[in-house]
């Protein structure tokens, strides 16, 4: 899976609205910092493994967000999709997005692209 796509596709949504690419980058960066948060609470007052859950969770938000802020410059959403069938990727990617909830899933998924695209 394309995390950096899925972050696009998010981003931009049916309708291309600008007001979304700002929406879907909170909700990003939210799940990271409030995930993080929630789950470092959980570990501490002895809800350990649920805590430890919801931290690999949030983690899966860190690589979303860190595509999410470059693609907010503008033109680079636009870049991204270029080229790109929307609706069809939004297809694909709807119910893919379930997939966060499987911890660290996400954060392999980009750093193994990451790793082949470098060799």
């Amino acid at each position: 899976m394309d995390i950096r796509r899925l972050a696009a596709v998010d981003m931009h949504g049916s309708a291309g609205a600008g007001w979304r690419r700002w929406v879907i980058l909170a909700e990003f960066l939210l799940g990271v910092v409030g995930g993080l948060a929630l789950g470092l609470f959980l570990v501490l007052h002895a809800a350990t493994v649920f805590g430890a859950y919801v931290i690999g969770v949030a983690l899966n938000y860190l690589p979303l967000s860190v595509h999410a802020l470059t693609l907010i410059v503008p033109g680079a959403l636009e870049r991204e999709l270029a080229g790109v069938d929307v609706p069809a990727a939004l297809r694909h990617y709807t119910t893919r997005q379930f997939a966060v909830l499987v911890p660290l899933l996400f954060v392999a998924f980009d750093l193994w692209r990451r790793v082949v695209r470098v060799r």
